[in-house]
């Protein structure tokens, strides 16, 4: 029997030794060998390696139809540009609240909206995968710590459990492009902890002055009264001014541990969402781009970030080995956060509740955007300003070093060994 005979012959038995039972299995490879010559065991071999060579069962593709259509997921990436990009558990927090205004502009039907409500947030992160890796950005930030008072201002590094309204933190993010010589503008940012409330003003410089002035018009924009602040140990907070400022109102004054990020963690994550994702990197340093930027952060933006946006908080942490999840609060904004917060006073918070109802956040979104541009081309077009020349220190600088290289040459010339070699052999 040749190759080729035989290797017809295997693939017949083969076929009749793949569906045959244990008995029948016998009398085949009996047969098998009989007829080819073959080892018993090296027939099962070959019987066993053309089984593993079986091609895999066919795969069928997909005929479930999706259910989030492009129409859908179009009007939802629409409304996560407009919202300035927020997280998906916030964006779906977001739709819920700007349904009334996403209605009158897109015109959804009955369906659509059902879907748009619908969505999770781990839907709405596969979709948007690609497009958010475009929008990743580097922060970085300078601040030089102080020195005075520190043994005054107690530190506080244990996380916050305040439920009442007017415990803040505070900070500054700078605004010095490339270079941070010279004058430069700063964003004053704080943080109300159980609200989540921002407040957000721009100054030229930080000096004590401008910050503590800062500091009083926001206090008096808050809609509750201010109990304490925490801020990091830089000089701009850590002064005479401010902290008699806050024993003369009666306020609580502590501070983080110095080069300890983690203790000022709701207002780091602010100064992210609320000034460098919206102003930049660039450099401002004239009065025009403060007062524009102020011209932003005490109208649309304080309205728009503090009413229309839902944030998140940590509800609980849970470790599971060494897999450790965090599970957050359902996304509110800052006023409902008021609003449901016992014994405030609701009366108080009545005209922004109106205000709110009246506003359209995509008209919001839309100004905001306009001054934004303004705002960018006021930016300093230099990277490193300008320093203007001093002929006259620049002069004796030159004379000094001259006269240096002069001694030097002369002592080389008269072999003087009054200055020891670092190379110098030790005895």
């Amino acid at each position: 029997m040749d190759l080729r005979t035989r290797r017809v012959f295997m693939d017949a038995m083969w076929m009749r030794y793949r569906k045959a039972t244990k008995k029948i299995k016998t009398k085949i490879l009996d047969d098998l060998c009989a007829t080819t010559g073959y080892h018993r065991q090296y027939a099962i071999a070959q019987l066993n390696q053309m089984e593993e060579a079986d091609p895999p069962p066919q795969k069928f593709p997909r005929t479930r139809s999706r259910y989030y259509t492009q129409d859908v997921m179009a009007v939802i990436e629409k409304i996560w540009e407009q919202a300035d990009y927020p997280w998906s558990v916030r964006l779906k927090g977001i739709l819920e609240l700007w349904m009334p205004w996403i209605r009158r502009r897109y015109a959804l039907s009955s369906l659509q909206e059902t879907k748009v409500l619908r969505i999770g947030a781990r839907t709405i992160d596969r979709y948007l995968a690609s497009k958010k890796r475009d929008l990743r950005k580097r922060l970085y930030g300078r601040t030089k710590p102080g020195t005075l008072l520190r043994h005054q201002i107690p530190i506080k590094c244990e996380s916050w459990e305040e439920v009442d309204p007017g415990h803040l933190e505070l900070d500054t993010v700078s605004h010095s492009g490339e270079c941070a010589s010279g004058t430069f503008a700063y964003t004053l940012n704080l943080t109300d902890i159980a609200s989540t409330w921002v407040e957000t003003r721009a100054v030229l410089g930080k000096g004590e002055m401008a910050i503590l002035e800062a500091f009083r018009q926001m206090k008096a924009s808050l809609p509750f009264d201010v109990l304490s602040i925490d801020s990091d140990n830089g000089g701009e907070f850590i002064n005479n001014r401010l902290y008699e400022y806050c024993e003369s109102k009666q306020i609580g004054f502590t501070r983080s541990r110095p080069y300890k990020k983690d203790d000022n963690a709701h207002i780091e994550q602010k100064n992210w969402t609320h000034v460098r994702k919206i102003i930049g990197w660039d450099r401002y340093d004239t009065p025009e781009a403060v007062r524009a930027m102020n011209d932003l952060y005490t109208q649309e933006l304080r309205l728009y970030m503090n009413l229309f946006q839902p944030s998140v908080k940590l509800k609980e942490r849970v470790r599971k080995g060494s897999r450790k999840t965090r599970r957050y609060e359902r996304p509110l904004t800052a006023l409902d956060r008021l609003l449901q917060t016992p014994g405030i006073d609701k009366k108080g918070l009545e005209p922004l509740v109106q205000l709110r109802a009246q506003m359209d956040p995509f008209v919001l979104s839309a100004t905001i955007r306009r001054k934004l541009a303004r705002i960018w081309a006021l930016r300093t077009k230099n990277r490193i300003p300008d320093r203007k020349a001093d002929p006259a220190k620049e002069m004796a600088e030159a004379k000094a070093i001259a006269q240096s290289l002069a001694r030097r040459m002369e002592k080389k010339k008269d072999g003087s060994t009054s200055e020891k070699s670092p190379l110098k052999r030790r005895h």
